[in-house]
């Protein structure tokens, strides 16, 4: 039989996810499928997006690309990434691409999704129509890598998220976890207006306030106030107030993106008008599905439907079951809001006289619960706070389950489900992930193929890939199907992916074997091969391990890293030269002026770390900058140790009880860009007033008091100082935990240096101190770093005075460069075609 030629336009997640189902009812052998994807990536889960914006994931991260290049090339699929449709011809079966290709088709899938919708404000947009210089959507992984850029770049950064729905939310979550200052203004009266009632939205806003995010509801943002530059200063609201800012994210909502259907000629309303089986109106082979898509009235914009009208498109392109239809769907949430749990289904409160309405509100402990009942059937539910029963509601909701007659047992457990149970009653057809379309069926079904762990179920179903909402719930299907079969997930435990081996099995191995590369590491620990999210987390490892005897591979390296500098949205560098303890002279102040001057550097802006950034330095330039600086890195860019922030302590403060800027400047001097898994901030207050935020930081220090006094003079001797580890000022707000009282600042320098190194050496990549002190437990690291129980200290500091020993100023790499690539600029980095501005 002759193969056909199927063309999809849009490589997102519905348009990639039906290929999927296409391939799985042999779709292979039946067309000669392309894709056509704007973006220069495979298809990836925008609602991972979140999670990498908060830190909780990295875009290398293999949640976040669901459908890699490999993938296209091992299913014999084209694609052609980072090019765009421009037209279709419905009567000669061509699609036009942007690169100026034509392709043929025989038939033709649209699944060109949403775009971010931008409200008309004064100041959004520049005179050529491209966004202003910090406003950002949230919807693709250039606008989450800008954002991620713009927020690390400097400290003391202000956003305002505008929109205060679930993408907003989420912003501000990632951007506060980020240590960014935000705000949201939503122009309804409460949050998340469209999923939740009034009382859940305050709720909802008590949890979001108490992130320290400041929210602002029934407020109309009319403009983008931007400064002399151009760049964005705040917004105005129509009352005539207005707030300060630094960064603007646009989440007001989506539009299905239609223009290309509508240049065709197609039925356009809201969307692109389908039939049943997905068909565009009057036609025969033109397919629509996903956001862009209009059926009976409704375009969706969750993925869930995404999913169902997948599965009929494939059913029908294929002729697994030509008479399959779509019949719209019954919308079902269950997802975590910047760390809150939320559920809801149906409507959001009574429509009639006779509905019965049932509710339970508890604003103090951020617990809110509703349903709704209409002849004896659940129309509407809502949970934020608990969540337990939204297994069993979401079976009622779906007809599968009675009522009880006492409503009230709906939202506790009072005869209905329990938590416990649930996973064993739940029905088959049940949707256990809605992210990616997992029912429990599928799960169990799974297990029944010989998966036996958790973390094999979610890679081969994707279930829990998403929000990450539905996991405990997957885990316990898993459990309740595999019964005694269940087995440990080997991986959870692995320092990287590929390589069966925790982080002291990993040091253990790489020094034992003496292997210096990440090639060298990949060839003698990986059994299967290397996998590319493991580098950067290798090449830091190695870093820890060699020194500078580690053997650098540029491809194994973030740009950030190869090149000593904080890369920036527009392709230009941030330089941030070292100020010990912020301290600073008119000399190096008039250093960085001129600098600044002859190289045109158009920003240079104070950081909330006492330091200065030089904003907007071009590749090229970075050699020349840093010899004319001639000031060493302050290491604003990587995963090392960075600044010391500190206080004027005794030598100006009438409050202060100990020299912190000495001691400030003593541990930077010492510790100085030392690799970490994570990024390092310290800070050394002067008093308990705490002026430099030591509370907060991953390792802060605070003067208390003399230690004593000098037997002849009577004078005080030193000062007593309290160590404070894994603080946080971003969404946790975490104090530090104290981890010991010391008598002098030799002994605060020593017991940094240990509580780095073993930081060093046993935290997972990217886990910040506030993470790895409470999972290892206070008591746990003052018995093995102060008391020495384990007899480890001494190797630790041997350890940690060899990599002292052995720093060396990275930005002397403009002596030598380490290839002929290093510094030259990548801007284009590829002659892409233009994609037009979505």
């Amino acid at each position: 039989m002759e193969r056909r030629k199927l063309v999809v336009v849009g490589n997102g997640m519905a348009g990639a996810r039906t290929v999927e189902e296409i391939l799985a009812r042999g779709g292979a052998d039946l067309f000669d499928v392309t894709m056509i994807g704007d973006e220069p990536y495979g298809n990836y889960n925008r609602i991972m997006l979140s999670h990498v914006l908060s830190g909780e994931s990295s875009l290398d991260d293999d949640d976040l690309m669901l459908n890699p290049m490999a993938w296209y090339r091992e299913n014999g699929v084209t694609l052609y990434a980072g090019d765009s449709a421009e037209a279709i011809d419905r009567f000669a079966k061509t699609v036009t691409c942007a690169s100026g290709r034509t392709i043929d088709f025989d038939t033709l899938i649209i699944a060109t999704g949403s775009n971010t919708f931008f409200p008309n404000m004064d100041g959004l947009r520049e005179p050529d129509g491209r966004l202003a210089r910090g406003v950002f959507g949230f919807r693709t992984i250039a606008d989450t890598n800008g954002m991620l850029q713009m927020a690390t770049a400097r400290d003391g950064l202000r956003a305002v998220v505008i929109g205060g729905g679930l993408l907003g939310l989420e912003a501000a979550y990632g951007l506060k976890t980020q240590g960014v200052d935000v705000d949201v203004v939503h122009s309804p009266g409460h949050l998340m207006n469209q999923q939740l009632d009034e009382r859940g939205g305050k709720v909802l806003r008590n949890k979001i306030e108490e992130l320290g995010v400041g929210v602002h509801t029934g407020k109309r943002t009319t403009a983008v106030v931007r400064d002399e530059d151009g760049a964005v200063a705040g917004v105005g609201f129509a009352d005539g107030e207005s707030l300060s800012a630094d960064m603007i994210v646009v989440t007001a909502g989506i539009r299905p993106n239609v223009e290309l259907a509508r240049g065709a000629g197609l039925v356009v309303e809201r969307g692109i008008v389908v039939d049943d089986q997905m068909r565009c109106e009057d036609e025969g082979f033109i397919f629509a599905v996903g956001e862009c898509a209009q059926h009976r009235s409704e375009v969706y914009g969750l993925v869930a439907p995404l999913w169902e009208q997948a599965v009929v498109l494939a059913d029908v392109v294929t002729g697994a079951n030509p008479s399959a239809e779509y019949h719209g769907s019954r919308l079902t949430t269950k997802l975590k809001v910047a760390g809150v749990d939320v559920a809801a289904m149906g409507v959001k409160g009574p429509e009639r006289d006779d509905d019965e309405f049932v509710q339970f509100y508890e604003p103090r402990s951020g617990v809110y619960k509703s349903v709704v009942v209409r002849d004896n059937k659940l129309i509407g539910a809502m949970l934020l706070g608990d969540i337990s029963k939204a297994n069993f509601l979401t079976q009622a909701f779906d007809e599968k389950v009675p009522l009880p007659d006492e409503r009230i047992s709906m939202l506790f457990d009072m005869g209905t489900p329990s938590v416990e149970t649930g996973a064993a009653e739940l029905a088959d057809d049940v949707q256990v992930c809605n992210c990616n379309g997992v029912t429990k069926g599928d799960i169990v079904a799974c297990v029944r193929g010989g998966c036996t762990s958790v973390s094999e179920v979610c890679a081969a179903t994707r279930a829990g890939k998403g929000c990450g909402s539905c996991k405990q719930l997957v885990g316990d299907i898993v459990g309740f199907a595999a019964g005694d079969a269940l087995t440990e997930d080997r991986s959870a435990e692995w320092y990287v992916p590929a390589i069966p081996l925790t982080k002291p099995e990993l040091i253990d191995a790489v020094r034992r074997q003496d292997l210096r590369s990440v090639t060298d590491v990949f060839a003698a620990l990986a059994p299967d091969g290397e996998d590319a999210s493991a580098k950067m987390p290798l090449s830091s490892l190695l870093r820890v391990i060699w020194g500078q005897d580690w053997q650098r591979e540029p491809g194994a390296l973030f740009v950030n890293d190869r090149v000593h500098a904080n890369i920036q949205r527009d392709g230009t560098f941030s330089v941030v030269p070292q100020m010990k303890g912020g301290v600073t002279s008119p000399q190096q102040l008039r250093r960085i002026a001129d600098v600044a001057e002859k190289y045109d550097i158009p920003m240079i802006k104070a950081t909330g770390g006492q330091r200065i950034d030089l904003l907007g330095v071009r590749k090229e330039d970075l050699p020349k900058v840093w010899k004319d600086l001639d000031m060493p890195s302050g290491y604003a860019y990587g995963k090392s140790f960075r600044t010391v922030k500190t206080c004027v302590g005794t030598d100006y403060c009438r409050f202060g009880l100990g020299d912190s800027t000495s001691l400030g400047i003593a541990i930077e001097t010492r510790y100085q860009g030392l690799e970490s898994p994570a990024k390092l901030k310290l800070a050394v207050t002067g008093c308990p007033r705490n002026c430099a935020e030591a509370l907060c930081k991953d390792f802060g220090v605070v003067a208390v008091g003399s230690s004593g006094a000098n037997g002849a003079t009577g004078e005080s001797t030193e000062s007593r100082w309290e160590i404070y580890v894994g603080g946080a000022a971003g969404a946790h707000i975490r104090k530090g935990d104290l981890l010991a009282t010391v008598d002098s600042s030799a002994e605060v320098i020593r017991l940094c240096g240990i509580f780095i190194q073993y930081y060093r050496e046993q935290a997972k990549w990217l886990e910040r101190t506030y993470a790895w002190v409470p999972r290892v437990g206070i008591e746990e690291l003052r018995a093995i770093l102060v008391d020495d129980r384990d007899g480890l200290v001494a190797g630790l500091q041997e350890r940690i005075d060899e990599a002292v020993a052995d720093y060396t100023d990275p930005w002397l790499d403009r002596e030598e460069p380490r290839s002929p690539a290093q510094f030259t600029s990548s801007l284009p980095l590829l002659p892409l075609p233009k994609v037009p501005v979505r």
